[in-house]
């Protein structure tokens, strides 16, 4: 007689299977990345890599994502030469950085020579709403990168001292770093032995 079998559970999306991209495929996705996303594109950065085309699990995008806003520079910038980085060594990273800059640089430099020629009121309130809509993306991809910390109470409370730190006292940034991500790496190193 069988045993009954068990329906297959679906993958998490922290231990979802990840893909293998070609350099090829790197520098397409972070090309077209660069081309549909102004003003904040670390939203669509994680739908990319994560939900669509699974080069990275949730757990992984976040770890990496914490680590690249420690480092100097554009975040999703640091975001792409690691990711380059990881798959395919310099030569990944430099598809990918190449990629995500190339498109939006060609934009900045038309945007520039038309705010010089057309300043005014009308350009103005367009560039407030493209921010508006920013803020909306950068909150959305929050919510989602929180996701795998959700079941990790000392984690909440790190990344709630962080914001509380920023936004409501508003004390320096690298300061506060300096401060909380070692705390934040001793609790998480404590909280794993």
């Amino acid at each position: 007689m069988l045993a009954p079998t068990l329906p297959a559970a679906a993958p998490s999306p922290s231990t979802e299977v990840t893909v293998t991209p070609t350099v090829m495929d790197l520098f397409l996705g972070f090309l077209g990345l660069g081309m549909i996303g102004f003003g904040g594109v670390l939203p669509l950065a994680h739908r990319l890599v994560v939900e669509k085309k699974h080069w990275l699990t949730d757990a992984e995008f976040t770890d990496l994502l914490g680590l690249c806003q420690f480092l100097p520079g554009g975040n999703i910038l640091n975001l792409a030469v690691a990711i380059g980085m990881k798959f395919h060594g310099p030569r990944g990273a430099m598809a990918s950085l190449f990629a995500i800059i190339a498109a939006p640089s060609a934009v900045v430099i038309a945007l520039g020579s038309i705010y010089t020629r057309f300043n005014g009121p009308h350009l103005q309130h367009m560039f407030a709403g493209l921010a508006a809509a920013a803020a909306g993306l950068l909150i959305s991809t929050a919510l989602k990168i929180a996701v795998p910390i959700r079941s990790k109470p000392l984690a909440i409370f790190i990344a709630c001292l962080f914001f509380v730190a920023i936004a409501v006292f508003r004390l320096p940034l690298l300061p506060t770093m300096a401060v909380l991500i070692p705390l934040s790496l001793a609790v998480t190193w404590r909280a794993a032995r």
